[in-house]
C-alpha cells in the first residue's frame, strides 16, 4: 500500500507541475511578450479561468502527503517552514495581483499589479524547484525524524546544507526556464498576433537553454544522490523515464517549426512528466532523503497504517474521479483562442 500511495502522490504532483506550471510560466513571461494593456489582459485571459482551479492539486497532494505519509509531512514541513511561508505568500500576491488589476481605473495601478504578477509567478517557479532539489540532494535529518535547514549557510554541499546552496539554485534556474518555456507554449497555443508570435519565438529561444540545463542537472544528480543511479542500473527498464523526457523536449522543437502549437504544448507536458517521473523512480524507496543515509526517511518507515491507506484508497478514488470530471468539463469547454474586447481603461 506504501508503494501505491508513493505513486499516488507523484502523479498528483505531477499533474500540479503539468497544469500550474504554464500558468506559473505565463506570469514569469507576461511582461516580456505583452506591451500593451490589451496585450496584458491577453495573457491574463489565457490563464485566468483555470489558474486557481489548478492550484487544486497542489492543495490535494498536500493532504494526501499528510494522510498516506504523515512522518514525511510532519519532518518535511518543520524543516522547510521558512521557504514554505514564503511561498505561501508568494501564491497570495499571484492570486490577489490577478483579481486586484481591473478594480481601479488608473495608469499606476495596472503596472503595479503586472510587476507584482510576474515577479511571484517567476519566484514561484524557482522557489519549486530549489524544494525538489532539496528532496533528490538531501536534507539533514537526525534520528529524530525532523530538521532546520537555514535558508542558505555557504553554498556548499555538507553535512548542514541551507536551502539555498549552488546545486538548488541550478536546479531553481531550469526550473524557471522549464515553466517559462512550458508558459510561453500555452500562451502561444490561447492568443492570436503579436503576443502568439512573441510568445512561440520566447519558448524557441528557450529551449536551447532548457536542453543545456537538462543535460547538466541531470548528470550533477547521477553523481549527487547515489540511490538515482543504484536504481536506474538495477532497474534500466526505469530509463522510459528519461525517454520520454527526451522525446518530449525534441518534440518540442520539431513542433515549433512546424508551428504546430497544440503538439509544441503537449510535447512540452510529456517533457514535464518525463522529467518527474525520472526523479519519483530514481529517489524510490526513498521520500526524504538525508545527508547521512542512515537517517533517510523511506516509504515503509513513512507510511500511515495499512487498514487506514486501503479505506482511505477509496475515498481517493471518488474524490479524484470528480476532480478530474471538473478538469475535463473546464478545459472542454474554454478550447480555442482567448477573445478580449478592445481596452478602454486609460482613455
Amino acid at each position: 500500500m506504501g508503494t501505491l500511495w508513493f505513486c499516488l502522490v507523484a502523479l498528483m504532483l505531477t499533474v500540479y507541475v503539468l497544469l500550474d506550471g504554464f500558468d506559473l510560466g505565463a506570469g514569469a513571461i507576461h511582461l516580456l511578450v505583452a506591451r500593451t494593456d490589451e496585450e496584458r489582459r491577453q495573457v491574463l485571459a489565457s490563464i485566468g479561468p483555470v489558474w486557481d482551479g489548478n492550484e487544486v492539486w497542489l492543495i490535494a497532494a498536500g493532504g494526501t502527503l499528510y494522510f498516506a505519509f504523515p512522518d514525511l509531512y510532519a519532518g518535511a514541513f518543520s524543516g522547510f517552514y521558512l521557504p514554505l511561508m514564503m511561498v505561501l505568500w508568494l501564491l497570495i500576491l499571484r492570486g490577489i495581483s490577478i483579481e486586484f488589476r481591473n478594480h481601479i481605473i488608473s495608469r499606476i495601478w495596472d503596472p503595479f499589479w503586472d510587476f507584482l504578477f510576474s515577479a511571484s509567478s517567476l519566484l514561484l517557479a524557482i522557489f519549486f524547484g530549489a524544494a525538489l532539489a532539496n528532496v533528490v540532494r538531501g536534507v539533514p535529518l537526525d534520528s529524530s525524524g525532523y530538521f532546520f535547514e537555514p535558508l542558505w549557510t555557504d553554498f556548499r554541499l555538507g553535512e548542514q546544507t541551507g536551502i539555498l546552496d549552488w546545486y538548488t539554485i541550478l536546479v531553481g534556474v531550469m526550473s524557471l526556464a522549464v515553466l517559462t518555456m512550458h508558459g510561453a507554449l500555452w500562451v502561444q497555443l490561447k492568443t492570436t498576433d503579436a503576443v502568439n508570435q512573441r510568445a512561440g519565438k520566447m519558448a524557441g529561444s528557450v529551449w536551447w537553454l532548457v536542453l543545456i540545463l537538462t543535460a547538466l542537472v541531470s548528470t550533477i544528480t547521477f553523481q549527487l544522490q547515489p540511490q538515482v543511479k543504484e536504481n536506474f542500473v538495477t532497474s534500466p527498464w526505469g530509463f522510459i523515464f528519461p525517454a520520454l523526457a527526451i522525446a518530449g523536449i525534441a518534440g518540442v522543437r520539431f513542433e515549433l517549426v512546424k508551428r504546430d502549437e497544440r503538439k509544441a504544448f503537449f510535447a512540452s507536458c510529456a517533457y514535464l512528466m518525463g522529467m518527474l517521473t525520472s526523479v519519483v523512480f530514481g529517489l524510490y524507496p526513498l521520500v526524504l532523503p538525508a545527508r547521512n543515509p542512515i537517517y533517510s526517511l523511506t516509504v515503509s518507515s513513512a507510511k500511515a497504517g495499512d487498514y487506514g491507506l486501503k479505506i482511505g484508497l477509496m475515498w481517493w478514488t471518488f474524490g479524484i474521479l470528480l476532480v478530474i470530471g471538473y478538469f475535463v468539463y473546464t478545459y472542454r469547454s474554454l478550447a480555442g483562442k482567448v477573445i478580449v474586447a478592445k481596452s478602454q481603461r486609460h482613455p
